[in-house]
């Protein structure tokens, strides 16, 4: 197979809007734009997960990149010398390496960006197309999140899985509200648990979580719906666990506690860490807190019932 062209183009990040344009007249197609600017609001997103590679959280926020990708009969020298003339004319700091790839490497370049991750002491998060890990005794969670750039290690999921891992028993329901992709409640059937139920109010997110769960064998045991937990739920469970943010989780707490059984734990993480005594003091007025982690500014708590409500 002959080789295409790589053409990496550096920007700052407030220039990348004007920098890819100016790139579209070179080539219509095959660019793809790196801007890490607001990383994780897009992968949220995008894909409705929150594990980002650590490799793209320690990427510079003020750069932005833009790879053109030129067919084997396009001349380079002539694309370089155009894109340089544009961008100095219109004001744009900028450098460019030409690099050689082949088609599918363009294609699939994302792709690198995505690592299997342990978490806690009995899981392993594995993109679907990396075949090169070793589980060793640890569950497989497979996932595949697209084009959205982001499995990795974010504390909050993270921190949420290792306390599931801590109070879940074998048997246990579950329910997730706010599932985004469904990792969470998928995983705790890896775990043990009998039954699933993940809750979002996006469509998308709902109809991802059921392909995941597909993915992972637990179809069966996984239920995704779709609207608010408190109009479509039905019956208690032992677990129930919301990473979602700060406000959703004092504004749901109320609600929560009529879906648990008796001895049930409530596990909230996706709280930043400047909110994290706002949102004890809120849900301390119908649990008791257990348990509470922090972790590079990003809080988790385990609680269960309170006998008597702290009004």
């Amino acid at each position: 197979m002959e080789s295409w062209t790589e053409i990496k183009i550096s920007v700052d990040a407030k220039d990348i809007d004007r920098a890819s344009d100016i790139a579209n007249v070179v080539v219509p197609y095959g660019i793809y734009i790196e801007d890490y600017t607001n990383l994780e609001q897009e992968v949220e997103n995008i894909a409705h997960i929150d594990l980002i590679d650590e490799d793209l959280l320690a990427k510079d926020r003020n750069k932005a990149f833009v790879h053109i990708y030129l067919e084997p009969d396009v001349s380079p020298s002539e694309a370089v010398a155009f894109l340089s003339e544009r961008y100095n004319a219109e004001g744009i700091k900028h450098s460019i390496e030409l690099l050689d790839c082949l088609e599918e490497d363009w294609r699939n370049n994302w792709k690198k960006y995505f690592n299997p991750i342990e978490v806690g002491e009995k899981l392993l998060i594995r993109p679907s197309w990396r075949d090169d890990y070793d589980a060793g005794n640890r569950k497989v969670l497979n996932i595949d999140p697209g084009l959205a750039f982001g499995t990795g290690g974010h504390e909050t999921t993270r921190l949420c899985l290792e306390m599931c891992e801590k109070y879940l028993k074998d048997g246990d329901s579950v329910l997730d509200v706010g599932c985004g992709s469904g990792i969470l409640g998928i995983a705790t059937l890896l775990l043990g648990a009998d039954r699933a139920v993940g809750v979002d109010i996006d469509e998308t997110a709902v109809r991802t979580a059921a392909e995941n769960a597909e993915i992972n064998g637990v179809a069966d045991r996984f239920t995704a719906i779709c609207g608010s937990f408190t109009d479509k739920v039905e019956g208690k469970y032992d677990i129930v666990l919301a990473n979602i943010v700060a406000d959703a989780i004092m504004f749901l707490s109320k609600g929560i506690k009529d879906f648990m059984k008796d001895d049930a734990v409530y596990i909230m993480s996706g709280i930043i860490d400047t909110r994290a005594e706002e949102v004890k003091a809120s849900v301390s007025q119908y649990f008791d807190i257990i348990e509470e982690h922090l972790d590079n500014g990003w809080a988790c708590f385990a609680a269960r019932r309170a006998a008597v409500p702290n009004l």
